[in-house]
């Protein structure tokens, strides 16, 4: 997945209201970006950090630049838009990229089911069950090379594993897919410490029968690739 338009460097001021970040130009210009990233971005959004934004000339928009990247020591990259993943998995799924999941050749993003849910992907092909595929954006450090999910208590996140659950009950498949923005990374656990109940909930679905599949990603200014299969801590 490409951005659409050529990214540009910038220093963060500050992140606030969740969805808004002031930040300095190169040219030394003050904006303001949308920061889509409705968690906590621990670790993400200390001032004076580099980032990489989009600009765009959209008229419908009210801000006209979005903040893609932060760029950390190395020329590594965490990705905060929390709408990549899924823009870059289904590229993936349709090209048959993922090979747990390469033998289905019909993709549905966005379809609901459970309780007034949608899932992210519903994945069909003939003779094989219907596989619920369930991606969850992960950007938190708290070790070097380890990645970890969530950074912030989720309610949404745990009430998802049980449906997932409850589609494995019916007879279908169903996928936890985590998807790692973060180029210094190799490994991955569940931050049981920051949210215990989400941890719970996973393990009760995955012994309910939901997987769980970890992916890395490929990350620099010019877009966002599914990269190689993560260890699970």
């Amino acid at each position: 997945m490409r951005f659409e338009t050529p990214l540009i460097p910038a220093v963060l001021i500050r992140r606030y209201k969740r969805f808004l970040a002031d930040c300095r130009l190169q040219d030394g210009r003050e904006v303001t970006a949308h920061c889509a990233n409705p968690g906590s971005m621990m670790g993400l959004a200390e001032p004076g950090m580099k980032i990489w934004l989009e600009p765009n000339d959209d008229p419908k928009k009210k801000l006209k630049y979005g903040w893609r990247l932060v760029e950390h020591d190395g020329g590594h990259f965490t990705g905060v838009d929390t709408s990549v993943p899924n823009r870059a998995l289904r590229a993936a799924l349709e090209a048959g990229e993922i090979p747990e999941l390469a033998a289905y050749k019909t993709v549905r993003p966005e379809v609901k089911y459970g309780e007034k849910s949608r899932i992210d992907f519903l994945l069909s092909q003939d003779g094989l069950p219907d596989c619920y595929v369930e991606v969850k954006s992960v950007t938190l450090s708290r070790q070097p090379g380890l990645a970890e999910f969530p950074d912030s208590v989720t309610a949404r996140g745990t009430k998802h594993l049980g449906e997932l659950a409850n589609m494995v009950a019916q007879g279908h498949r169903a996928v936890m897919l985590y998807l790692v923005q973060r180029t210094d990374c190799s490994r991955f656990q569940l931050a049981a410490d920051i949210d215990p109940a989400y941890s719970d909930a996973f393990a009760s679905a995955h012994a309910a029968g939901v997987e769980r599949l970890v992916y890395g990603t490929l990350i620099t200014p010019a877009g966002v690739e599914l990269g190689t299969a993560f260890q699970s801590d």
